[in-house]
């Protein structure tokens, strides 16, 4: 497999299954449809990829409108199953002046109790890239689904999302060591180095650390405004990132992974997929709401706008 790619079938119909959180995001002045695997999901379709959504939501009003909200994002809700005695989620979100958000997260929704079925185990079976969070497994029965399906997938893509209290070390260790990617942003590498061990300071020593315990190839960190870093195996692909008025965080670092995916599995240009990752990242950010809409254009011309 070229290095560089996340997947063998270059440019040829690349399917891709993100399990996780689907919900309500509540801001000040109303809520919103998110979920960091649903936000990455939206952005794929929107770039070309086929990718899925493995979740729940509630047999309530909230679930029937995300699950609208859903389709009209022309993803599939196939794979959404319907709690019958668990709640659609919501997740309480402040803006601080700098436009970065804090979550509080209500407990035991529908989306922490997805059952584990024959057809989500073949859906994982038949995907190139299987993506999946660290928040999803706060509870037992996501977990154990989660843990099988893992076990089917192809290549897998570990999406750190530290949300206190909603992770253990054990928990972040396995999914590590499980994953072929993973990707995190500055402030959790440094935590997750720091918690196996590391007595280093620098992001590249801090990254190279967990690179060998983990024994992965491919690792991204994001650095919020100051762009990301991306290695794959002994390679490393900078991007110093673009300046934006932030309106809001909330889903960037999503449609970053989003991105990245895309133009990882679809191209062997490592370099242009950490610059048009971090670019998506940055339109994100300037925009209201987790997954704007951007063309292929827009985003051509924020890299390089002399083009």
């Amino acid at each position: 497999m070229n290095p560089t790619l996340l997947n063998k079938r270059q440019g040829q119909d690349v399917k891709i299954s993100c399990f996780g959180e689907v919900l309500w995001d509540v801001f000040p002045d109303g809520k919103r449809v998110g979920g960091a695997p649903l936000n990455m999901c939206i952005r794929l379709n929107a770039l070309g990829i086929n990718a899925d959504i493995i979740s729940a939501v509630g047999q309530d009003n909230l679930g029937d409108t995300l699950i609208d909200f859903v389709r009209e994002q022309n993803v599939s809700t196939a794979f959404i199953n319907r709690s019958a005695d668990k709640k659609t989620s919501t997740v309480e979100v402040t803006l601080d002046k700098s436009g970065s958000a804090s979550y509080e997260i209500v407990q035991d929704t529908a989306w922490d109790n997805i059952e584990l079925s024959e057809q989500l185990i073949n859906q994982v079976k038949t995907s190139d890239i299987f993506v999946y969070g660290s928040l999803v497994a706060r509870n037992q029965m996501s977990l154990d689904t989660l843990s099988t399906l893992i076990d089917n997938a192809n290549f897998k893509v570990f999406d750190v999302n530290l949300r206190a209290p909603h992770y253990s070390r054990s928990l972040l260790i396995d999914f590590m060591n499980r994953a072929d990617f993973i990707k995190l942003n500055d402030d959790e590498l440094y935590e997750i180095a720091k918690d196996l061990g590391s007595e280093y300071h620098s992001l590249e020593q801090n990254l190279e650390f967990i690179a060998e315990k983990t024994s992965t190839k491919y690792l991204c960190v994001t650095k919020g405004r100051h762009g990301a870093l991306l290695k794959i195996e002994d390679k490393y692909y900078y991007n110093s990132g673009y300046l934006v008025n932030v309106v809001d965080t909330v889903g960037s670092g999503d449609s970053f992974l989003g991105s990245l995916i895309y133009q990882l599995a679809t191209s062997d240009d490592a370099q242009h997929a950490v610059d048009f990752a971090c670019a998506v990242g940055a339109l994100v950010a300037k925009n209201k709401g987790a997954t704007p809409e951007l063309s292929m254009a827009e985003i051509q011309s924020f890299i390089d706008p002399t083009r």
